[in-house]
């Protein structure tokens, strides 16, 4: 074969390789945890994401990284994450930098979903007011795109935890008829997400809420 035919087949191969490693690279899509200020425990349930991440993967064919990486609402690194988690029981506290980057996240694409781990409910309605002051958590209707997704929930939000004997509900930001945060009350995904072992939950509970998960992640991926 000639000479110049053979450097042309492996400056070709090379090429493919190195687009192929790129894209591979790229495509690799991250969650990351919001570390937030205030006392609260943004911390909690530390299998609750790798495990989601997992699920995904599985079922929806996504590419999450298991590595779970912390972020501070106030750092730019915010825009490498296709969708941010927030959690905790208590305290939280977001200064005006920070409300107005988690502000501008959002609006380029972003998604925040956050999780009532008990307790958070007054300090994330007050916070997330710095964020959006003109948008009101609404509950979502049973017949919003969100719960139908890959998995179909009919009746809404599954009930995961039980914290004050009260129905689950499932709250959103919209944004120009787009949802940019869902914020889960009285059911704890996040706690669901847990390995079962870590609240004793039956596998039917876990599953539920892992695939509720997985809806929300569709769903902040393609926005229909």
């Amino acid at each position: 074969m000639n000479y110049k035919i053979l450097s042309f087949l492996f400056a070709t191969i090379i090429l493919i390789f190195c687009n192929s490693a790129t894209y591979a690279q790229v495509s690799t899509v991250k969650i990351g945890l919001l570390k937030y200020k205030g006392g609260g425990d943004w911390y909690a349930n530390p299998t609750s994401l790798p495990n989601l991440a997992k699920f995904c993967n599985q079922e929806l064919h996504t590419n999450f990284s298991s590595d779970i990486q912390e972020v501070e609402p106030s750092s730019h690194q915010i825009f490498n994450y296709s969708f941010l988690h927030i959690t905790g029981h208590g305290n939280i506290v977001f200064s005006t930098q920070e409300a107005k980057k988690l502000r501008q996240y959002l609006l380029a694409g972003g998604f925040l979903h956050i999780s009532d781990n008990y307790g958070l409910d007054p300090y994330i309605r007050r916070e997330m007011k710095k964020v959006f002051p003109e948008l009101e958590f609404v509950e979502l209707p049973f017949s919003h795109p969100i719960y139908h997704q890959k998995f179909n929930f009919p009746n809404g939000i599954p009930k995961i935890h039980e914290h004050d004997n009260k129905a689950p509900k499932g709250y959103a930001l919209i944004w120009e008829g787009k949802v940019v945060c869902f914020y889960d009350y009285e059911t704890d995904l996040g706690d669901g997400w847990e390995d079962t072992s870590v609240h004793n939950d039956t596998q039917e509970k876990h599953l539920q809420a892992l695939k509720m998960g997985a809806n929300i992640v569709q769903y902040a991926l393609i926005g229909e």
